[in-house]
């Protein structure tokens, strides 16, 4: 299983990005996804979420800023991310849920991903 983020990088507060996730070696078309983060010296976070079915769900300091998506024909999810704040300064990861479980810990990641730096300055 391999998945390989991309798209992380530098921006200004107010400015967007996007990031990317590319998977292989599981079946994407039914592995519900998500994003986490980590800033430093805090604790990683779930930071979006999307089922198999495209069903979404956001932590409270991303709503309305932050858009998870998924495209099943070329096994990637992203990320796009408006309106940066500099607390979203964060290496962030995606991941799949391990089967039958549900986004409630860490413990209940299937896979995580490779990082990829996001920084927004202010």
């Amino acid at each position: 299983v391999q998945l390989q983020a991309s798209g992380g990088g530098l921006v200004q507060a107010g400015g967007s990005l996007r990031v990317s996730c590319s998977a292989s070696g599981i079946f994407f078309s039914i592995t519900n996804m998500g994003w986490y983060r980590q800033a430093p010296g805090k604790q990683r976070e779930l930071v979006a979420t999307i089922t198999s079915g495209g069903t979404t769900n956001y932590a409270d300091s991303v709503k309305g800023r932050f858009a998870i998506s998924r495209d099943n024909a070329e096994n990637t999810v992203t990320l796009q991310m408006n309106s940066l704040k500099p607390e979203d300064t964060a290496v962030y990861y995606c991941a799949t849920v391990a089967f039958g479980h549900t986004w409630t810990s860490l413990l209940d990641v299937g896979y995580w991903g490779r990082g990829t730096l996001v920084t927004v300055s202010s």
